[in-house]
């Protein structure tokens, strides 16, 4: 059986507490897989992870961002069999249809995002006596939660813009 772990700040771990929830194929209604059941001392060691993270990767050049958002793309449609295979166990849904739209869908959406980076712009307006602009920062952390029925889809439409912005995200 699979077990999947949390990944916080590049590592695969297990939940501090070592518990485990049972993940169901909705398809068949067997477990295919542990998942961590997280709490908070769990979601306390992401935020920190990605807070740790944040000042490298919110001053990273935007061409450098550009090129790792293109990478995750890439890499998301190299392993567009296995993903299909996931998201189909974990959500019920045919193969086919993971394999033909949800995670190109996904690959898209970091491709999408990184390029969108590359044309960010401020704007400013003139008018007398005061100057007013845009100026456009980054948050910081920021958290999402993956939906049920189009987990990895969805979730790289939350991700993918985060990231390109210059925010770390904790994800569900």
């Amino acid at each position: 059986m699979l077990t999947i772990q949390n990944y916080i700040g590049g590592e695969f771990l297990s939940p501090l507490k070592n518990a485990w929830l049972d993940n169901y194929n909705p398809a068949t209604g067997e477990v295919f897989a542990k998942i961590p059941d997280s709490g908070p001392e769990d979601v306390d060691a992401a935020v920190k992870a990605a807070a740790a993270a944040f000042p490298a990767w919110s001053r990273m050049p935007l061409e450098q961002r550009h090129d790792i958002l293109r990478a995750v793309s890439d890499g998301i449609l190299a392993n567009l069999d296995r993903l299909a295979e996931a998201e189909s166990l974990d959500s019920g849904k045919t193969v086919t249809t993971a394999r033909t739209v949800d995670i190109p869908r996904a690959a898209l959406n970091f491709k999408f995002f990184a390029t969108a980076l590359l044309h960010f712009a401020s704007e400013s307006h003139y008018m007398p006596g005061a100057l007013s602009y845009t100026l456009r920062q980054p948050l910081g952390v920021v958290g999402g939660i993956s939906p049920w029925n189009l987990p990895l889809y969805l979730f790289t439409w939350k991700v993918a813009p985060a990231l390109a912005a210059g925010n770390c995200v904790v994800g569900k």
